[in-house]
């Protein structure tokens, strides 16, 4: 798999991950900055899926009913916050944030989700993509790397 560099002027003291899955919990996008310790995220993007698909089979039918599929905070720990979306079509979105960046809030998560999800969106009209196959769009990383760096 392909790493992307980290991005540049992003504070090395924080760390991100985006993962994008699929109904398989196959990893269709994976992104973290800086790409140390990156085995603790995988860990803990995996642990989060579990929450994911609780929170699923709880809502049921109401998850079908609604057109905000966002799932809020899924595993906090004493260092970092993971937080999930879902989409229509059962594509799970997870972000891993830094616990000490008080500054996101709610709305702005749901918010970089729905930018995520857009994005998403984009590389699955692109012909010449096959779903199911890992994401290698460079709009699409440059959308995450962009979002990476200015919430920081």
């Amino acid at each position: 798999m392909n790493r992307p560099p980290t991005a540049p002027g992003y504070p090395e003291g924080r760390r991100w991950c985006f993962l994008a899955n699929h109904c398989q919990n196959y990893p269709l996008y994976i992104r973290s900055t800086p790409t140390e310790n990156e085995l603790k995220f995988h860990y803990m993007v995996h642990t989060s899926l579990d929450v994911v698909d609780e929170k699923i089979s709880a809502m049921g039918k109401a998850l079908v009913d609604q057109r905000e599929l966002y799932l809020g905070l899924l595993y906090p720990t004493e260092d970092y916050k993971v937080y999930g979306y879902v989409t229509n079509s059962k594509v799970k979105f997870v972000m891993v944030v830094d616990s000490s960046n008080t500054a996101l809030r709610d709305n702005e998560i749901r918010s970089m989700f729905r930018k995520l999800h857009n994005s998403y969106t984009d590389v699955m009209c692109n012909p010449f993509y096959n779903p199911g196959d890992r994401i290698q769009s460079r709009a699409f990383d440059t959308m995450v790397t962009s979002m990476m760096v200015q919430v920081c």
